[in-house]
């Protein structure tokens, strides 16, 4: 079952979300503090979060920004009784996928959970994750237990190469050909080299080499 964590603090609004949530057919979870909701979002059990922005502790800002820094990719709509333009904008560039103002018609608010929640859906295929990595092909990002990692667009193929075939030994040919583009040149250790960087900033414990073969990813 979809399950939803709504981070208000205010026992009215928070009670009629749920009443209309649980009615539609969803789980919902109340945290009243932003802390708290950092931690359970966090937790890896919830499908999306209502976060008012007004939260004790920590306000729903800090708690989106720290969610994103962390690699979380949760839908979250903003919740709030601020209606200013300036609000609105840094709510979205912290990272919320919808803004809805404070009074709402739960009627709207339904409707844009599971628009939310479609968008989800839809690109759940494109994470490819392998214990602690992580890449979302679709943003270019790569995360590490939750912290994202830079990596250069060969850097990102390379890694995707790997994530894409866990267990299976990948040759210097093959890798070449797919990541570069190019026939296999004998003189060439540009494989070697982004391996090497890429041990460097997803962990040298993913990558064994096979000794005149290639590479496999663990």
């Amino acid at each position: 079952m979809t399950r939803i964590l709504i981070a208000e603090d205010e026992s009215s609004i928070s009670a009629f979300i749920r009443r209309g949530l649980e009615s539609a057919g969803y789980a919902t979870t109340i945290v009243e503090d932003g802390a708290d909701a950092l931690e359970i979002a966090l937790g890896g059990s919830i499908d999306l979060v209502l976060l008012d922005v007004g939260l004790p502790t920590m306000d729903g800002f800090d708690v989106l920004r720290l969610m994103r820094a962390r690699g979380s990719a949760l839908p979250v709509i903003m919740l709030t009784a601020r209606t200013s333009t300036r609000d609105t904008v840094d709510g979205l560039d912290a990272g919320a996928n919808d803004y809805v103002p404070k009074p709402f018609k739960f009627d709207e608010l339904l409707a844009r959970v599971r628009s939310r929640l479609r968008e989800t859906t839809a690109t759940t295929a494109i994470v490819i994750t392998q214990g602690e990595v992580a890449l979302d092909v679709r943003s270019r990002r790569a995360t590490v237990g939750g912290r994202e990692v830079d990596l250069s667009s060969r850097e990102f193929e390379l890694a995707e190469q790997f994530l894409s075939n866990p267990g299976r030994v990948l040759s210097r040919e093959q890798l070449l050909s797919t990541v570069w583009g190019l026939d296999f040149d004998p003189g060439s250790n540009v494989v070697d080299v982004y391996v090497r960087y890429l041990r460097g900033k997803l962990g040298a414990q993913h990558i064994t080499t096979i000794r005149g073969t290639g590479y496999r990813w663990d």
